[in-house]
This record gives structure tokens, sequence and C-alpha cells, in this order.
């Protein structure tokens, strides 16, 4: 087949790729006759769109399924037309290994944690120039039940005022606002960790929206292992509208699967045998919290990584494996949720596989620079990781095992398990198995040059940033006070 006719199918292929839709879709908590608590009137389940979406119809639906609040699973199904929603989404939930009858089910959720089950928290929101999505952020930051917390939004080398209008205007008695003009978003979060009161400091982007108890899952952890040093929780996609928002998500998006589960470094998993490099397996910056105290003892995170430097990204995996590499704990908790606003175009999907692919290298870089303790175990597992790159960058098809720019294995143990034999259900988007629709050539080209691109992009990010004076936060307003 020649370039040019496999360009124009990938086109087509691309092109050919329709709209999904968002619900969540409430079980009963547990098994018996007739309804329950969180159950419709009829003992099914109870259906709603997902965070900002229209009613379900018929047609394709991503589907979030909880018992008792908690997310316990995800599948992709399809409504008839004609068909009630509620009645063939809740049959094929139940139909679902992982959200069906006992024994299959999942244990009920733990009581609530409040009082000083969860540490005093300062959440950090850096932003810059998107304050429509930011008002979306901090409505659901301003609902969490978590009841002890503080907000911090760092306005990030702003060209206008908007933000600051923003958050005087809809949130001063809320929300404390900060100026960092020194572009990046590493520096940018180092700005809100300086500013921090909190025990506990959690990031977030300006383009989610926080499950309720996303604050309460997400500290949770710290409280009950002193050892904790970072903890991170589930992505899941708030709009699968554009070709270009399915096609990520049909292959990992930034799912972590619904199983928690805790990295030690005095205990390696024995799956993982590039542990700690693969950061991207631990979960992602729109949805991570550190012990404060830690993550300033290790210096925070290299401000020449991340989105608005040269480095294009890896700020939060290095601020994983620099806590890892101190000894502490890290937690995967899928209760904590975050719903996130994936890119819209064709254009945004090459920028984002090109730094992925760049943002993979330069924190690697960016660990050796100031951590070259680190060496012997990173050349020990070298030959391991050039195999793994040559995977992770590869042209991938619908039936092939393959892993994201991020390290996730996007067909196996790492993802949400697809309903294989549920009629009308497939692999769900972002659930790393049955995928519909293929990774094309021209982006994992694109990894492969952000990849050989990271070092050199990460250095130039640091001669960037010597150039600059000193960051330091400016323009300080808002409320001085906690959020509850």
């Amino acid at each position: 087949m020649s370039h040019v006719t496999r360009v124009r199918r990938e086109i087509q292929r691309y092109l050919a790729i329709e709209p999904v839709q968002i619900a969540e879709l409430e079980l009963e908590p547990g098994p018996g006759p007739g309804p329950g608590p969180g159950s419709g009137p009829d003992g099914g389940g109870v259906l709603r769109p997902g965070p900002g979406s229209p009613p379900v119809t018929h047609g394709e639906v991503f589907l979030l399924v909880r018992r008792g609040g908690r997310p316990v699973a995800a599948l992709l199904g399809r409504v008839p037309e004609g068909a009630d929603p509620r009645t063939v989404l809740t049959e094929l939930a139940r139909r679902h290994p992982d959200s069906g009858p006992a024994p299959a089910l999942l244990p009920a959720p733990a009581p609530a944690a409040t009082g000083s089950a969860v540490p005093f928290t300062t959440v950090v929101i850096a932003t810059r120039e998107r304050a429509d999505r930011l008002a979306h952020a901090l409505d659901s930051m301003l609902a969490q039940d978590h009841p002890d917390f503080e907000i911090v939004v760092v306005d990030n080398a702003p060209v206008t005022d908007a933000t600051r209008d923003l958050v005087g205007r809809e949130y001063a008695e809320r929300v404390r606002y900060v100026t960092e003009p020194v572009p990046g978003l590493a520096v940018a979060h180092n700005t809100g960790l300086a500013a921090a009161r909190g025990d506990v400091v959690a990031f977030t982007d300006d383009d989610v929206v926080a499950d309720p108890r996303w604050l309460t899952e997400l500290t949770a952890p710290f409280a009950a292992d002193p050892g904790l040093g970072c903890a991170t929780g589930l992505i899941l996609p708030a709009r699968l509208r554009t070709p270009a928002q399915v096609l990520l998500e049909s292959h990992g998006g930034f799912a972590k699967g619904f199983t928690p589960r805790t990295y030690d470094p005095a205990d390696p998993p024995a799956d993982e045998p590039l542990f700690p490099f693969t950061a991207g397996r631990f979960g992602s910056g729109a949805n991570m919290a550190f012990r404060t105290g830690v993550l300033r003892a290790v210096g925070g995170f290299d401000p020449a990584t991340g989105a608005g430097t040269f480095a294009r990204g890896g700020d939060d995996l290095y601020g994983f494996v620099r806590v890892l590499a101190q000894g502490h704990r890290l937690r995967y908790t899928p209760q904590a949720l975050v719903w996130h606003h994936h890119r819209e175009t064709w254009q945004d999907l090459e920028t984002q596989a090109y730094g992925y692919g760049a943002g993979l290298t330069a924190y690697l870089t960016a660990l050796l620079v100031n951590r070259p303790a680190l060496l012997p175990a990173f050349l020990a597992r070298l030959p391991r990781g050039l195999a793994h790159a040559r995977t992770l960058t590869a042209a991938r098809n619908t039936d092939a095992r393959s892993t994201d720019a991020r390290g996730t294995d996007v067909r196996g143990t790492e993802g949400v398990p697809g309903a294989p034999g549920v009629p009308g259900a497939s692999g769900v988007p972002g659930g790393h198995d049955d995928r519909g629709h293929p990774w094309p050539r021209r982006l994992s080209r694109l990894q492969r040059k952000g990849m050989v691109y990271g070092p050199v992009g990460y250095l130039r990010a640091r001669r960037a940033l010597r150039a600059v004076p000193a960051s330091g936060a400016t323009g300080e307003t808002g409320t001085t006070g906690r959020s509850r």
C-alpha cells in the first residue's frame, strides 16, 4: 500500500468516527428483590447524563457504573432507537463482570470520611486564559464534601485580566488568586505549592469537573498511611463529541482502571520491571495530591518541565518518581474521580502526541540531572526501556496490544475491562480493551519525534529559565480563610 493511500485511509477512518454520549448509572448497592437506595422505582438503576451532557437517547453511550455512589466500572453500550435508555443500560451494566450481581460485586463503600479522617487540604488549579472552563472547575470544587480545604488559582503568565476578574467577581470569598508571570505548568504548580497552607496539596486542571467526593477520596489515604507521599485518582472523559476525543479515549485516555493500588519503593511491583520509570502508570497531573512537606522536601516540580515550556510535558511524572525515590508510597484510588475535557481537533491530537513523547524523555532527563543517584537503576532498566519505547510508539490496530504515550498498557491489566459476550456492549473508550479505531501512523511518528526531542527541549527550558528573573507569586487576592 502506498503512503498516499495509507494516509487517505487513515483520514477516512478518522472522519468516520461518530460522537459518543456520556452517562452515569447508579445501581442499587446490593443484590436482592425490590428497589433499594439509589435504585429506580422498579428496582432498576438510576440513569443520568454526564456532567453538562444532554439527556441520554439512542446511540452509543459511554457509561460510568456506580454502586452506592462509588465508581466501579465503565462500559460502552448502544441504545437501539425507540428503546428505553435506562432499561437497556441497566441490563448491560448488570451483566458486566465488574458491576454485576454477587459474588462479582466489589465490596460496598466504607462510611464517608469526615472530620479528622481527612487532612486540611489546598487545591491548586493552574490556568491561563481559559476563564470559561475555569468557572466550571471552580463550581465543582466548591461543591466538594471535604470538610476542610482551601482553593488557590494560579494565573500563569496572563495576557488579559479575564481570570483575575472572574475570581474577583464570582469567587473572591472562597478562592485565593495568585499570579505567576513565568510561563510553564511546573512553575505555576510550584507557586501554588509555595502558597499552600494545607497538610496535603492537591492539583487539578482548569478543564475538569470534579465528582463531589473527589477531594475526600483523594486525601483520605494520607490519614490512613503516614508513609504515603502521593495519591492519584480516576480521570474519565467529560465529552466524546469529536473524532479526536473519541480516538484519544479509545486508546487509553487518562484512565487507570477501577482497582486501587499502592506503589511501594520498598516492595517494587513484580509486574512493573521498569518501576519507577514508567510513571505514566501511576496517574496524571489532572488528578494528583501530595503530602505538602514531602513535595517541598524534594524541591517541588522541576520548572523546566511541563506544558508551556520547551520540554512540553512531564512535570507530573517527575513529581511521582521524585517522591517514590525518596522512599514514600504512592496510592492510586479510583474513587477519586474527575471528568476531563479532552482536546477537540486533529491538530490538538498532533500537539498532544508530540508533547507526550517529548515530556516522557524530558522528565527522565530531569530526573537524572537532578538526582544522579538514580542513574544506575535507570541504566539497568535501559534495554527493557528501549523495547518499551518501540512498542509505545508503534502504530496501533484495533486488535493489537500496545501502550499509550504515558506508559499505560492500553490492552490489558491496567485499564477497565471490557464486556466480552454482552450483547450491545463492547470495550469502553479508555477501557484499554476492544478498541474500534486504529491509532494513526502520523501520531505514532510524532510521538517518536517528541521522544527524540525531549532531552533537548528540557535543556532548552533550563537555559530559558536562567534568562528570566526568579519567579514569585504576585497579586494575591481572595479570602484568607478556609473553604469550610
